[in-house]
């Protein structure tokens, strides 16, 4: 029977994500619903308008530096994955499979369900003007969200980079609007605004946490990585989309915040539950209704490009044999790693039975800060272990030096203000050690009645969704 499921013709990814597409993926999965919901972190810690706009430059560029670092990895480790690839190349199988288990458990799950989440409440808003919109409907809603671009995503991967670069032009147009709105009232003079901009909190406990709140609202500027494979000629198009996103994400989120700060007042912005909404009734009163419509259309695609980064990502990991090698096998005509997307949406599913999935993504904040900087610290150590490797793209070794100790900062500082965070991270991240050696390493000693059922089932399921091994799949169960 095992051969039987080896028959088919092996096939691949193919490379369709053209270099707009890639740029789309990166913009679309920075730019959320944080925007234009809740871009308060920032001036909540400096207290300075001033302050608050260079820490968005600040933390622009500072993105920006990693990115660049991920550029050299991305074209010198060309494997999909990310920052699994990157960890398992540089430190080892069980280093990789530690980021992949957090991954699967917690990280991707939770953020795919909060942006659908979001996306579900303000889709839901206009039905519901005067209360907030009944919770199960909410999630019933964020259900058939993550379905819907989980069928797209099976069926073509031209549909869902045209799903990602339409839904990323309409946040852009929406973002446009905004700082066209705040010019025009810049040039009637509305500047009382930034009277003493630069008072504020100076402290560095204050500066630390406005940096942690803008670096945040940048997350995902790796994201492209993880889909590497399927870039079309990655070495000039992974460079280049990240030149082309990360100063247009920069320059939007900078302007958008100078235009809140001249249309709201520190206090307004602070109190708001949400700026835009609240920008909106002040600039454009009875249309501030298309507010909601453009954040709901923001965190469609910010869904679907975490769902189809996600599956590649366990699509990668069943490759080398972190997960069960059906998630490695790929729709024999259509190229889609449909037992990957599968899976990647049922674990979302699974996260709306949670109540309150917004407080596992916390747990995982300095974890994530910590595989970015391992990644970064395997870059290193792989000029030094294998010098010889082509690198079409190598940046200056202080860039990643410096980068690493500010994500060492990143992770280190918020443990003595809440270690429990990092405490049940470390935690939930270890517990994969065990798992690790009991079904990885100890996956050959099973039964072999246990073996047939699986091949049985793995045979099953292979012709009735029309799949063939990837191959590398098949390439790892010839040797």
């Amino acid at each position: 029977m095992a051969d039987a499921v080896d028959k088919p013709e092996a096939a691949n990814l193919k490379r369709k994500i053209t270099l707009l597409n890639g740029v789309a993926l990166i913009i679309g999965t920075i730019i959320g619903s944080g925007i234009f919901v809740s871009p308060k972190g920032v001036i909540e810690s400096t207290n300075s308008v001033g302050l608050a706009i260079v820490v968005w430059c600040l933390s622009g560029i500072f993105s920006m530096l990693g990115a660049l670092c991920y550029a050299e990895l991305g074209t010198s480790i060309t494997r999909s994955g990310g920052d699994y690839a990157y960890i398992y190349a540089a430190f080892g199988p069980l280093c990789g499979f530690l980021r992949l288990w957090v991954a699967i458990l917690i990280i991707r799950p939770t953020t795919q369900t909060i942006v659908a989440l979001t996306f579900a409440e303000y889709a839901a808003k206009p039905f519901f003007p005067e209360c907030k919109p009944p919770e199960n409907a909410i999630r019933l809603l964020a259900a058939v969200c993550l379905c819907l671009l989980t069928a797209v995503n099976c069926l073509s991967v031209r549909w869902a980079m045209r799903i990602q670069s339409i839904f990323t032009m309409a946040k852009l147009f929406a973002l446009v609007g905004i700082i066209i709105i705040g010019v025009v009232y810049l040039g009637y003079g509305k500047v009382e605004n930034f009277e003493n901009a630069f008072e504020g909190n100076y402290e560095p406990v204050d500066l630390a946490l406005a940096f942690y709140s803008g670096l945040f609202a940048f997350g995902g500027w790796n994201f492209l990585n993880f889909v590497t494979e399927e870039l079309q000629d990655p070495y000039k198009n992974l460079p280049r989309a990240i030149w082309i996103a990360m100063p247009m994400v920069t320059v939007v989120y900078v302007f958008a915040n100078i235009a809140y700060f001249v249309v709201l007042s520190k206090s307004e912005i602070l109190s708001s539950p949400a700026v835009a909404v609240t920008f909106a009734d002040k600039t454009i009163g009875s249309f501030s209704w298309v507010v909601p419509i453009f954040v709901a259309l923001s965190t469609f695609g910010g869904v679907n490009g975490i769902l189809f980064t996600s599956s590649r990502l366990f699509f990668i990991g069943a490759q080398e044999g972190h997960l069960p090698n059906f998630f490695s096998f790929i729709h024999m005509t259509r190229n889609t790693p449909i037992p990957s997307l599968l899976f990647t949406c049922a674990t979302s599913l699974a996260m709306l039975l949670v109540s309150d999935v917004f407080a596992l993504i916390h747990y995982f904040s300095q974890i994530l800060w910590l595989s970015v900087a391992l990644s970064i610290a395997g870059m290193l150590w792989l000029r030094y272990k294998e010098p010889n490797i082509p690198r079409p793209i190598r940046i200056n070794t202080i860039i990643p030096v410096t980068f690493i100790a500010c994500c060492l900062f990143l992770v280190i500082f918020p443990i003595f203000f809440n270690p429990i965070n990092f405490i049940i991270g470390s935690v939930i991240t270890l517990s994969g050690i065990p798992v690790y050696y009991l079904f990885v390493v100890k996956r050959e000693s099973r039964s072999p009645k246990l073996r047939l059922i699986g091949d049985k089932l793995v045979f099953f399921l292979q012709v009735a969704m029309e799949l063939t091994p990837s191959e590398a799949e098949k390439r790892l169960s010839n040797e």
